[in-house]
């Protein structure tokens, strides 16, 4: 995928004060100078704006689903959104959501939407510690279903616990692809090209020094 696709996706997030810099601490204590909340895309055009970002990075991508699966709750809205973008692109498929609380009426369970089944595509905002992911796995497992990968906006590319990142580990451990639209390294890539945001290039280079890994760690 072309970079420009990738900073206009970064233009974009900072326009809509989805990502902004300063300094943030992180769930594991850290002090980022950057921070990507995506719950501030909350209009229809931002969110129409994000699911074509997602569209185009999915399909450009060599990840192989037959499915979109959305995990509770930020995956919710995100999932219905990138399917429409998808069916505008030529490629309509089905999708579905789970509840946090399994329901024992109506139709029951805890999965809206389509049937699980073949190929799924997890799409979520980002991998923090992936735990989404394991449940969305899991749902979709015992569904008799396959998990296909992964469709997040941004790669943070930062050391979990141990030597891999987030990211890496849901790869390895799953066994599947994560596709995002964006890297850690796009958005430093970014930065430089940017002289109006040259001040946050030497903090956030200092962050990926000191808790950032390779993309092919």
């Amino acid at each position: 995928m072309p970079a420009s696709f990738r900073h206009d996706f970064i233009r974009f997030a900072i326009a809509q004060k989805v990502l902004s810099f300063g300094e943030f601490k992180t769930k594991a204590g850290r002090l980022s100078p950057y921070f990507f909340n995506a719950g501030l895309f909350h209009d229809g055009l931002a969110l129409k704006q994000l699911a074509q970002f997602y569209a185009k990075a999915i399909l450009d991508s060599d990840v192989a689903f037959d499915m979109l699966f959305g995990p509770a709750y930020k995956g919710i809205p995100l999932v219905a959104a990138i399917a429409i973008a998808l069916a505008d692109c030529g490629r309509n498929v089905d999708f579905s959501f789970n509840r946090k609380e399994v329901k024992d009426h109506g139709e029951g369970g805890n999965v809206i939407g389509a049937k699980l089944a073949g190929r799924v595509l997890i799409v979520d905002d980002v991998i923090s510690a992936g735990t989404s992911v394991r449940e969305s796995v899991a749902i979709i497992e015992a569904a008799g279903a396959t998990p296909g990968g992964v469709a997040i906006a941004l790669d943070r590319m930062e050391r979990g616990t141990g030597a891999l990142s987030a990211v890496q580990e849901v790869e390895r451990y799953h066994g599947m692809p994560v596709v995002s639209i964006a890297t850690l390294d796009d958005l430093v890539d970014f930065l430089r090209s940017d002289p109006s945001l040259s001040a946050q290039v030497a903090p956030v280079d200092r962050y990926r020094e000191k808790y950032g890994v390779s993309a092919h760690a």
